[in-house]
């Protein structure tokens, strides 16, 4: 990378700033009857007739003490930041910024591992990197060759890489693979730990290529955006991508070939193909259940359960005042059905911002059959900010908690599931992404 200066970079020392969270009840019940309700779930061991899966009351008395804490990757507009907390997850400590200044799409932490973090930073005038850290972010080194494009032979115009957009680690069977993707579209890989990375050509070097993303003219307003890697845990061939322009694609072959999984979704662009003009904006595909997969769309909210080739829109029957237009998606780590979308106005206009200046989060506990409005806690009016696509994440503890980060730097989350919320940690940088991980505190 033009302008390079060092291999590692010391990160930021600073003192943290400890935020905890008022406590709060969904009940409205006075301390004393909650005490009792939550005595009598711990004897009767109470389950949801709805999804048979513990209720929140009876999941929290399984041994909270013995569960692993969280910690929250925050990508910002300028830097990144973790936030940690214990297993209660009431109170937490906001570590940094590092790289501050910079432009974080991505921080990701190796599950692989639990302790090796992978960040796309863009810095500033010397460009688009990848760091890494190996201790949590004690310090960080800079990929030896991050994502870049070929040079153009003399006379011809080439591609530049203008950011690293997505981070996505491999299988468990490959212990040093990564996935990243670029803006503009372009798919990368490592097998070093993401110290040194290489084209996929097998999609970066296809002739289709320029046709599959729609040109210049589709792109979104930074640039096009290849994201959601995602990768089959059952087998590490087995891979899907999306792209805003371009839409969905999977391959079985690790990359070498890819085909285009768009069928039944609808269209930004108006073309004559009926597997172009598609701008899918987030996908997820099911940890439990690999063969399900959920997509955010431009133009919608979508399910597939393969082998089938067909998306279906279960936004459909989102309420017709709300719609089913966003960026972000996250799923429950275990129920196949039960996933998370933050709708924003899709009018024709696309403000790109909470509907009414009233955010809320709907739940889906079926699959998408229906929804239901996720509002508690969050403010009530006068509230006009954005959650980006990569900005909403979940964890995995008995009652999964629920992360995102908005536009006006703030991070919201939920104890349970959803029904309500509390902010954690504010007057934070432009969020850009979030991501839950478990650890060992």
């Amino acid at each position: 990378m033009a302008g390079k200066k060092s291999k590692k970079t010391a990160a930021p020392t600073k003192s943290p700033k400890r935020v905890t969270v008022a406590k709060r009840t969904a009940t409205g019940k006075p301390p004393a009857a909650r005490k009792q309700v939550a005595t009598a779930t711990r004897k009767t061991g109470s389950r949801s007739p709805k999804t048979g899966r513990p209720s929140p009351a009876t999941a929290r008395a399984r041994g909270t003490a013995q569960r692993p804490g969280v910690v929250l990757l925050v990508g910002t507009r300028k830097g990144a930041f973790l936030l940690r907390s214990d297993a209660a997850r009431r109170k937490w400590t906001v570590h940094g910024p590092h790289f501050l200044g910079c432009i974080v799409h991505h921080m990701v932490l190796d599950p692989r591992d639990g302790k090796t973090l992978l960040v796309a930073c863009r810095t500033g005038h010397l460009g688009p990197t990848v760091y890494r850290s190996t201790n949590f972010g004690k310090s960080w080194a800079e990929a030896e060759n991050p994502p870049a494009f070929p040079k153009a032979a003399p006379g011809q115009m080439g591609e530049a890489v203008d950011h690293v957009f997505w981070l996505t680690p491999g299988s468990t069977s490959e212990k040093d693979v990564w996935y990243g993707g670029t803006s503009p579209q372009g798919l990368f890989r490592s097998s070093d730990g993401g110290r040194t990375w290489s084209g996929v050509s097998g999609f970066n070097d296809h002739p289709d290529k320029l046709k599959w993303t729609g040109g210049a003219q589709d792109m979104t307003p930074d640039g096009g955006k290849l994201h959601s890697v995602l990768v089959d845990p059952r087998d590490p061939n087995h891979l899907y991508l999306g792209m805003s322009s371009g839409g969905c694609f999977e391959s079985v072959d690790r990359g070498a070939s890819w085909t285009r999984l768009n069928k039944g979704c609808d269209r930004v662009m108006p073309v004559a193909d009926a597997d172009d003009g598609h701008d899918p904006h987030c996908i997820r595909i099911h940890p439990t259940n690999p063969d399900r997969l959920y997509m955010q769309n431009h133009c919608g909210i979508y399910r597939i359960d393969r082998p089938s080739d067909t998306w279906i829109r279960i936004g459909k029957s989102m309420p017709k005042a709300i719609g089913d237009i966003g960026f972000p998606m996250t799923l429950h780590p275990r129920d196949p059905d039960t996933a998370w979308v933050f709708p924003m106005d899709g009018g024709t206009v696309w403000p790109r911002t909470s509907l009414g200046g009233k955010p809320a989060v709907y739940r889906t506990q079926n699959g998408g059959k229906t929804w239901q409005r996720q509002d508690t806690g969050l403010p009530r009016e006068q509230a006009w900010f954005t959650v980006k696509r990569q900005a909403m994440g979940a964890d995995a503890s008995a009652v999964v908690g629920l992360y995102f980060g908005t536009t006006s730097g703030e991070i919201w989350m939920s104890r349970n599931e959803g029904e309500t919320w509390s902010c954690i940690a504010s007057h934070l940088p432009h969020i850009y992404s979030v991501e839950a991980a478990q650890t060992g505190a």
